[in-house]
C-alpha cells in the first residue's frame, strides 16, 4: 500500500474532452486526489501529474485525445501522464504507445486511480489496467461544477441499446446507476454549497433504474424536494423514454426547467431503422407535440447525425423535410464517423465526405433559423434568470428557466442568484444573447 504522505503538495492538472459526463467524472478524481495530499496546479506551472480523460465518440474526438496527451506531455515534462476515458478503454494499446504515457486507466478503475500511481515513477512505456466493457460494472457517482453556475450531477452510466454507428457501450459498459438515496444526498450536498442549478447527466439517463430496480419517474420527484435547489435541468433522454408522465410532471414542476434535450439523430425512418433506433419519426413528434402542448415555451434541443451510412440523397431529403417541420429550438449537429467495430460498417452505400458537409451545413442553417425564431417568440415576456460570474469589464450572462441566454450590464451582487428580466428582441454584439432589462425586485 501507497504511503498517501508522499503526494502531499504534488500538483496535479486536469484535462477533459468530450461530454458533461467526462467533465464530472473529472471533478470527482481530482476531489479523490485532492483529499490525499494533491493540490491544483495553478496556470504556469509544471504539474507533478497529469490526468488525461478522452472521449472517442468520432474519429475526430479520437484525433484530439491523441494531439492533447502529446501537449500536455510537452507542456509537462517529467510529469507522470494517466489517460483514462473512452478511448483510453477502447484503444488502450494506442493509448500506452503514445510518447510520455504511463498510466492508462480503463472504466472499471479510473476511481482506483491511487492504487496505480505508485511513486509518479515514470514509466518507459503506458501501463494499461483495463478490462473488456462487460466487466464495467461499478457506478461512480460524479458531481461537477463549470466555470459559470451549474452542477453537473451524474445518475447513470452505460447503454444497453447498442446502436449500429455507436461504440459508447464498449467504452462504458451496460447500463448502470446510482440509488436515489445516493443522489438526493449529493443534490443536498450541493445546495450546502450554494448551487442553484443541477443539470443531471448520463449516457442514457431514461434507462435510470437498471441497478436498483427504481425509475426515472421516481428520481426526478425526489429530487425535486431537496431544499435550495432552485432548478434542475434533464441533459439528454431519449424519445422513447420520455413518458408522457415525465413531461407533465416537469410542466408542473417549479424545479424541473421547461428544457428538453432530445435525441433524433434522423428523420428517416428508413435510416432510424439502418441505425437501430428504437422509435420512429411518428413517436418522436408526438412527444414534441406532447411538450409543447404542455409547455408552449419550453426550449427543445434536438441531436441529429448527418451522412450516416445508407442515407441517400432523398432519404436526408425527408430527413430534412421532417426536421424543417418539429417545433424544435436548436439542433445539435454531428457529421457520421465511421467508428471501428460497429454494425454500421456493414451497411451501403457510403456517404462522400463531400455530400456529408453540405448536408451538415444545411442543418446548421435550419438550426440557426430555429433558434432565432423561438429567440424572436420570447421577446417581450418576462422571465426568471440565474445570473453567472461576468468576465472582469464584459457584460454579465445568464440562462432564463426555457434556456434563452441573455445579455445584461454586470451588477456583482446579482451572481448566483435568480432574477427577472424581460426580453427584448435585440441581439447583444456577439450575436450569441438577447439584451434583457433586468426587473427590480
Amino acid at each position: 500500500m501507497i504511503d498517501n504522505s508522499i503526494f502531499k503538495d504534488k500538483k496535479a492538472a486536469y484535462f477533459t474532452l468530450g461530454c458533461k459526463l467526462n467533465f464530472a467524472e473529472t471533478s470527482s478524481l481530482a476531489h479523490l486526489l485532492e483529499c490525499n495530499g494533491f493540490r491544483k496546479a495553478v496556470p504556469g506551472e509544471t504539474a507533478d501529474l497529469c490526468i488525461i480523460n478522452t472521449c472517442s465518440v468520432t474519429e475526430l474526438a479520437d484525433k484530439k485525445s491523441r494531439q492533447t496527451i502529446r501537449k500536455i506531455s510537452r507542456q509537462h515534462p517529467g510529469a507522470f501522464i494517466v489517460v483514462t476515458g473512452c478511448y483510453a478503454q477502447l484503444k488502450p494499446e494506442t493509448v500506452a504507445h503514445i510518447d510520455g504515457v504511463d498510466l492508462v486507466l480503463g472504466a472499471e478503475h479510473k476511481m482506483e486511480i491511487l492504487d496505480y500511481i505508485g511513486g509518479l515513477t515514470k514509466q518507459a512505456h503506458g501501463h494499461i489496467v483495463s478490462g473488456k466493457s462487460t466487466e464495467i460494472k461499478t457506478f461512480a457517482p460524479s458531481c461537477s461544477q463549470d466555470d459559470r453556475t451549474r452542477h453537473f450531477l451524474k445518475v447513470q452510466d452505460g447503454c444497453d441499446y447498442y446502436c449500429t454507428y455507436c461504440t459508447i457501450p464498449y467504452a462504458r459498459g451496460r447500463s448502470r446507476n446510482g440509488s436515489i438515496e445516493s443522489l438526493v444526498g449529493q443534490a443536498r450536498e450541493v445546495a450546502e454549497k450554494g448551487g442553484k442549478e443541477i443539470v443531471l447527466t448520463g449516457v442514457n439517463i431514461g434507462d435510470f433504474g437498471k441497478s436498483t430496480g427504481e425509475s426515472f419517474f421516481d428520481l426526478i420527484k425526489a429530487l425535486d424536494n431537496v431544499t435550495g435547489i432552485e432548478r434542475y435541468r434533464i441533459s439528454s433522454i431519449e424519445p422513447n423514454l420520455l413518458t408522457d408522465e415525465i413531461i407533465e410532471y416537469v410542466a408542473s414542476s417549479r424545479h424541473f426547467m421547461p428544457h428538453f434535450h432530445v435525441p433524433l439523430q434522423s428523420g428517416s425512418d428508413t435510416v432510424l431503422r439502418l441505425m437501430k433506433r428504437r422509435y420512429d419519426t411518428a413517436l418522436f413528434r408526438q412527444k414534441m407535440e406532447t411538450i409543447k402542448r404542455f409547455i408552449p415555451d419550453a426550449f427543445i434541443g434536438i441531436d441529429l447525425i448527418v451522412g450516416m451510412r445508407g442515407e441517400t440523397g432523398p432519404l436526408f431529403e425527408e430527413a430534412y423535410q421532417f426536421v424543417a417541420s418539429l417545433p424544435a429550438s436548436q439542433l445539435h449537429i454531428f457529421t457520421y464517423s465511421e467508428r471501428p467495430n460497429t454494425q454500421a460498417l456493414k451497411i451501403e452505400p457510403i456517404v462522400s465526405a463531400e455530400e456529408k458537409h453540405e448536408r451538415c451545413q444545411r442543418m446548421i442553417a435550419l438550426s440557426e433559423q430555429k433558434l432565432d425564431q423561438f429567440y424572436r417568440s420570447q421577446a417581450g415576456n418576462v422571465r426568471e434568470v440565474l445570473f453567472e460570474q461576468p468576465r472582469k469589464g464584459m457584460p454579465m450572462h445568464g440562462f432564463t428557466d426555457n434556456y434563452i441566454r441573455v445579455e445584461l450590464p454586470a451588477r456583482q451582487e446579482r451572481v448566483n442568484t435568480i432574477g427577472k428580466v424581460r426580453l427584448s428582441d435585440t441581439y447583444n454584439k456577439a450575436g450569441d444573447a438577447l439584451c434583457a432589462a433586468l426587473i427590480p425586485d
